[in-house]
């Protein structure tokens, strides 16, 4: 297999969940980031590879890989240890309905192209844009905290990471750059806590990356 290519950016939820899969599979991959403020993701070039326009897209087996849910069943499809999806059906429909939550229905209201919308066609505050954040925000992590409290253990599901802490930990980066309160998540808080200490995760945080200048 030729070195898989990953097309990301730094501070993109998606690409981040990406890293920390890839990181998790032990694959040795090439970062090519892209500068999102600069609309790099939105050039032609960049189009022929993905044509949504968005981040990630991973270059691995001959394949164009897009979607970054997609992406990790993929790998964890390809490469089965560790296991990101529990086998069994139901545990992996809880899993997957957890990362889900994140990765449907929190993340994509509060990502890039939204609050540029909001800022720009109509013409919203900062202080508007970052209280609409953390609105979605809460109101996800209290479901989430609801339903991953009863199966959790040092992780969102259990004691071993999964696709579900994958997604976990790039929102609560994000809640953390809007100042979000988080004390009333204490499940979330300790799975991130516990995927942290775990290089795969710190390997691929923001902080971490190559920044585009």
């Amino acid at each position: 297999m030729s070195r898989p290519i990953l097309y990301h950016a730094f501070r993109s939820s998606a690409s981040y969940r990406v890293r920390i899969a890839l990181n998790l599979k032990g694959i040795d991959y090439e970062k090519r980031p892209l500068n999102l403020l600069e609309n790099e993701q939105k050039t032609g070039r960049y189009r022929s590879l993905n044509p949504q326009g968005l981040v990630p897209t991973l270059e691995i087996n001959n394949l164009r890989l897009t979607q970054s849910l997609s992406i990790i069943v993929y790998l964890d499809q390809m490469f089965p240890d560790p296991a990101l999806v529990p086998r069994d059906p139901a545990e992996g429909a809880h899993v997957r309905a957890l990362a889900l939550a994140i990765a449907c229905d929190i993340q994509p209201i509060n990502n890039l192209r939204v609050l540029r919308y909001l800022s720009g066609t109509l013409m919203q505050e900062q202080y508007a844009r970052d209280a609409w954040s953390k609105h979605w925000i809460a109101e996800g992590f209290q479901a989430l905290e609801a339903l991953a409290a009863p199966q959790a253990g040092r992780f969102l599901f259990g004691d071993r990471p999964t696709i579900a802490d994958i997604c976990l930990v790039p929102q609560m980066y994000n809640a953390r750059r809007v100042s979000a309160p988080l004390d009333d998540f204490p499940t979330l808080l300790r799975a991130e806590e516990n995927a942290n200490k775990v290089e795969a995760f710190a390997a691929a945080h923001p902080d971490r990356q190559e920044v585009p200048a």
